[in-house]
């Protein structure tokens, strides 16, 4: 007996190995339908305060939908004009830095002892002139129409996800509340014959107790979602906003160059975690040595940006979002890798709050190994 029960738990693990694994590949392969659908599931969640105040309020359905859509859609715009900006600022002034640009690539390249031509007699202006303009034009064309695509597909499904939220949630509420409910007729059937209560007025009161149980629970869920996921992206946006702009500051104040962009950097890299980060410290720190030609700037940015990252994104952020979560640090990197494989940048961009909404499905489960998952998932064993 002890043999079939191993035997079965061992043929449970490969075979959800296996379909884990087989999601994976439909998801990545997929991953122009999924991409747009998961981002506008966030951002129903995230209009779900103002959604729901509006309705409180008797608005039409239809106009909060065009609501959120002039919103999000002003969002874009504006975001967008920013970082266009910032980029074509940097681009201008990058000429400035050609020689000591050259002089660096070819002091390295000798250090290195790289015999390639190309970095012993790196010229950034000859470079650039034999850059192929038609095929980089035409990547830049075919790159904004893709990306505009993505974001006409994003609002094709938020406008659906809006529509149909009702609807979904009632389908599953249907199925875990009642088709789930009824395996436990015989358990409560037997359960009652044996304590001589049987009755069909007492199963049905058990029924619509186990009911209204799985429903509070369903509901609990669904309301600890939609609160994990605005809490995260209200804390991160305010944390990286706040971090971008003091490092805009001070990098302005220790006088390196595009110090706008730099805070820009900080504030988009960080939506990645820890990877993001990194990016973040090195690229100022990499400029400042072409810009100062000097180690000890360098590594004077270096600090300020580090003391930065650690009091931003080390002390506040773990406070404001990783005791909210619960989550293993080391869980959020293997999501961030897992994610990114599988989606690319915007798999990074929302492997934390996917997996924290993994992590609290399992956690409601009534399921033991679902729930010891959860538990392997999350930073402490509070629970």
């Amino acid at each position: 007996m002890a043999h079939k029960v191993y035997s079965d738990n061992t043929t449970k693990f490969f075979i959800t190995i296996i379909g884990l694994v087989v999601i994976a590949i439909v998801l990545k392969e997929l991953s122009h339908i999924f991409i747009p659908l998961v981002i506008a599931i966030f951002l129903y969640f995230v209009f779900a305060p103002l959604n729901n105040f509006l309705s409180a309020k008797k608005f039409p359905g239809f106009l909060i939908t065009i609501l959120d859509l002039i919103i999000t859609i002003l969002i874009l715009y504006s975001a967008g004009r920013i970082v266009v900006d910032s980029l074509l600022q940097f681009a201008d002034g990058l000429p400035t830095y050609g020689d000591k640009l050259n002089s660096i690539v070819r002091d390295i390249a000798r250090e290195l002892n790289i015999r390639d031509p190309f970095f012993r007699k790196f010229d950034l202006e000859q470079t650039i002139q034999r850059l192929d303009y038609k095929s980089l034009a035409g990547g830049i064309f075919s790159s904004t129409i893709n990306l505009a695509g993505s974001v006409l597909f994003v609002l094709f499904f938020f406008v659906f996800v809006l529509s149909g939220e009702k609807t979904i949630y009632e389908a599953i509420k249907n199925y875990y509340v009642f088709r789930k409910v009824k395996p436990q007729f015989k358990k409560i059937k037997k359960s009652l014959y044996t304590s001589h209560q049987i009755s069909d007025r007492s199963i049905e009161t058990e029924l619509q107790s186990e009911r209204l149980l799985r429903e509070k629970q369903l509901a609990e869920t669904f309301n600890t979602i939609t609160d994990q996921i605005q809490r995260y992206i209200i804390a991160k946006f305010g944390l990286n906003l706040i971090a971008g702009i003091i490092t805009a500051i001070a990098l302005s104040i220790v006088g390196l160059d595009f110090p706008i962009v730099w805070g820009l950097f900080v504030f988009l890299f960080n939506f990645i975690p820890t990877i993001g980060s990194a990016a973040a410290l090195v690229l100022p720190v990499l400029f400042a040595l072409v810009q100062f030609d000097s180690t000890s700037s360098a590594f004077l940015i270096a600090i300020v940006m580090a003391v930065i990252q650690t009091l931003a994104f080390n002390l506040a952020e773990p406070m404001i979002i990783g005791r909210r979560l619960n989550l293993n640090p080391l869980l959020i990197l293997l999501s961030v890798l897992i994610w990114g494989y599988i989606w690319g940048i915007v798999g990074m961009l929302i492997a934390v709050p996917i997996t924290a909404i993994i992590k609290i499905i399992l956690s409601n489960s009534k399921s033991n190994y679902l729930k010891f998952l959860s538990n392997l998932m999350s930073q402490s064993q509070s629970n």
